[in-house]
């Protein structure tokens, strides 16, 4: 298992696993005497009783820190020993189940490197405790031909005929032989083993089997054993078959001795090991191989990658990565089935390998969709962008399916190490570049950004605090007025919410909502906040009832598809007994227009019920008045741009917007309000209301009564 001891070596055998994501140890004792007790003696409950110990054992060395791989190897010498699993079949099943076990426990590339160390270290706990059984079998068989051989004279014959019945009757093979002579004395298991019979043997040399040149170190130690200076040598290798088929053996040379003491000739006890070899093979292989593709894995990629990291910069070149994800791939599984999906992604792990490989450069596949190419010495960025080009080529070409073709791209993150990062935040920079490329339009390749990873990755820590904050409650609402211009009296408040971090950092809403957006979150957020400037509206009025103020509060189209708004804002409007024509809802142009369905009619449930309808930064989308005349839309509030125009051109533009709107009995609200110069304006071309900074800044709730009695306020 080369790769992986070299993934090992280099992560110090990882991080320990998730506590949370490791079940108790009855649940793999449990799953284990399930699927051992066909292989093995006994009862299952006893079988359940005798691997509790081992899987207690498992689970403490996923959770340990540091890792002691004689924990793990310990528990496959009791899987061997005490569960009686001799069966080779047991040790796969053991390293299968034992990876279904911890995999939920695995999130990062350290943990990964854990999983198969335990992994690694359980199937060496086992092949050892399976060759210490053979060695002590082997022993007493060498044992018992000594003593048969350096036996008295008086029991000589009793001593030799006990000999050549356990000889000729063992399960073992086992060979008598003169290194220098042609003749090999080998018992019925042994012929069997090589092929050939008893007399053929006799007549062969065991450098028919073993020559000097294919093994000089063993024929290096022949004088040794016979001098007595070494009472042993085990080997393990292959040797040819009469039918010239190749086997592996474990065998145990003993020199055996006459009566005077001198040795000429040497006792083998053999073993053939092939199946469990092979089964070792497969092992390893399931182990740094991804089961679908054949495709090396994480734990061979972090590896090869930490060796190149190693090496960086020693002849000039560096490693660089590219991170690979397909685009709309669930399209496919979805239309078309998973096993269509399954023989997609083998047919492109094949080119992606049969192209790229003989360049030197590793294709790996982490996970779903996912593929990652290392690149272990590329000389400048530009060899390696080449390198991302040939692999999105090699993706767009067509594959034939159940006879269609299926054309699918790809996106491509492309790092290259800068002598900094370690391999976990190379991937990390190679993940957020990848997630660029998916953005900036897709089936193309993005190069890393220190500056746009820095900001990627501050995106990805605020959306992931995003859960907790809200369950504190660190989102807080502030209200900007809304003035009607004809007398620049306030008639209304706009709800806009603020994050206010434990730090003391205030983020605005351009900093979360579109993460809020992405995560769904959006929506508890924004009930939370309906029903927040409900709750104040209706202190306010209470404060004072003869200036209530108009609500507005800007909603998301998640709401709308992902929640009944409708019974979220009937339900606010019950609870602080506040009139539905107070509420104003915002949406934005690009959320209603050609939006058929449930948002429309969802906004013509809400007209029924008295709610106001505004389009908010109106001009920013589709921009299409014409078709407002079939949505239940109330009021226009016109984009900051629009305002802030200065040329001949703009002031054009805002005079038509607002004949038109006004033509189409909507009111027009104008935002971004900052000088007496444009409310005047405004105010002239028949603009209704207008908000912004030239009256006042948003403002704590407690501030809104004096917004009311003068809307020029500044902030303190």
């Amino acid at each position: 298992m080369q790769q992986a001891d070299v993934a090992a070596a280099h992560a110090g055998h990882g991080r320990a696993l998730r506590p949370g994501g490791v079940p108790a140890a009855t649940v793999l004792a449990e799953s284990w005497s399930a699927a051992l007790t066909p292989h093995c003696g006994g009862s299952a409950a006893e079988l359940r009783r005798s691997l509790e110990r081992p899987a207690a054992r498992l689970r403490e060395a996923a959770l340990a820190e540091p890792f002691d791989p004689a924990v793990p190897a310990g528990a496959g010498r009791e899987l061997l020993l005490d569960a009686r699993a001799t069966d080779p079949v047991c040790l796969e099943v053991g390293v299968t189940l034992l990876g279904a076990y911890l995999e939920p426990a695995v999130d990062t590339a350290p943990r990964v490197h854990r999983l198969a160390a335990i992994q690694g270290a359980f199937a060496r706990g086992y092949l050892e405790a399976s060759r210490r059984n053979a060695l002590v079998e082997h022993e007493q068989i060498a044992r018992a031909a000594l003593e048969a051989r350096g036996s008295a004279e008086r029991a000589r014959w009793a001593s030799e005929a006990r000999f050549a019945a356990m000889f000729d009757s063992a399960a073992v093979g086992i060979i008598i032989f003169d290194p220098d002579v042609p003749s090999i004395e080998a018992n019925d298991a042994a012929a069997a083993m090589l092929g050939y019979t008893r007399s053929q043997l006799a007549a062969m040399n065991i450098v028919d089997f073993v020559s000097v040149e294919e093994a000089p170190e063993v024929w290096a130690e022949r004088t040794r054993l016979l001098n007595g200076s070494l009472d042993r040598l085990r080997l393990v290798r292959s040797v040819r078959r009469a039918d010239d088929t190749e086997i592996w053996i474990d065998a145990v040379l003993t020199p055996l001795r006459e009566a005077d003491g001198t040795a000429h000739r040497l006792v083998g006890v053999v073993s053939d090991v092939t199946e469990q070899l092979e089964l070792q093979q497969q092992l390893e292989h399931q182990a740094t191989h991804d089961p679908l593709t054949g495709l090396p894995n994480r734990s061979v990629f972090f590896g090869r990658l930490n060796a190149a990291i190693a090496e960086d910069g020693a002849d000039g070149t560096r490693p660089g990565i590219c991170y690979l994800d397909l685009d709309g791939f669930k399209v496919v599984n979805d239309t078309l089935g998973h096993q269509a999906g399954d023989r997609l992604l083998q047919a492109l792990a094949d080119r992606l390998q049969s192209t790229l490989e003989p360049g030197g450069h590793l294709v790996a596949r982490t996970g779903g969709d996912e593929f990652v190419v290392l690149v272990p010495r590329c000389r400048d960025r530009a060899s390696l962008e080449e390198v991302a080009g040939r692999a999105l080529d090699t993706v767009r070409r067509p594959v034939r399916i159940d006879g269609r073709d299926i054309v699918i791209s790809a996106s491509v993150g492309v790092v290259r190490h800068d002598g900094e990062l370690g391999p976990d935040e190379l991937m990390q920079a190679a993940d957020t570049t990848l997630y660029s490329a998916k953005h900036s339009g897709r089936g193309r390749y993005v190069v890393y950004d220190r500056e746009r990873h820095r900001s990627d990755v501050r995106r990805f820590e605020l959306s992931s605090q995003m859960p907790e904050a809200l369950r504190r409650n660190d989102f807080v609402v502030v209200y900007q007025p809304l003035v009607r211009l004809a007398d620049e009296r306030t008639i209304g408040v706009e709800a806009l919410v603020r994050w206010q971090r434990p730090d003391g950092e205030l983020l605005g809403p351009d900093r979360f909502i579109p993460l809020a957006e992405e995560t769904g979150l959006v929506v508890p957020l924004g009930r939370r906040v309906l029903d927040e400037a409900c709750r104040r509206g209706r202190l306010w009025a209470d404060a004072d009832p003869d200036r209530p103020l108009l609500v507005s509060v800007n909603v998301a189209a998640r709401q709308i598809a992902e929640s009944d708004l409708v019974a979220d804002v009937a339900a606010t409007l019950e609870r602080h007994d506040w009139p539905a024509e107070r509420l104003q809802i915002e949406l934005t142009e690009s959320d209603l227009m050609g939006a058929p369905g449930r948002p429309l009619a969802t906004l013509r449930e809400l007209d029924r019920m008295g709610v106001r309808i505004a389009i908010d930064d109106f001009g920013t989308g589709y921009s299409n008045l014409a078709y407002l005349r079939h949505l239940p839309v109330h009021v226009l509030k016109l984009a900051g741009h629009f305002v802030a125009g200065s040329a001949e051109r703009d002031d054009v533009i805002l005079r038509t917007l607002i004949s038109l709107a006004s033509a189409l009995d909507l009111e027009v609200t104008a935002e971004a309000v900052e000088t007496r110069e444009q409310a005047t304006r405004l105010r002239e071309y028949g603009c209704a209301n207008a908000q912004g900074w030239y009256y006042a800044p948003a403002v704590v709730p407690e501030r809104v009564p004096d917004l009311v009695r003068d809307p020029f306020l500044r902030a303190d």
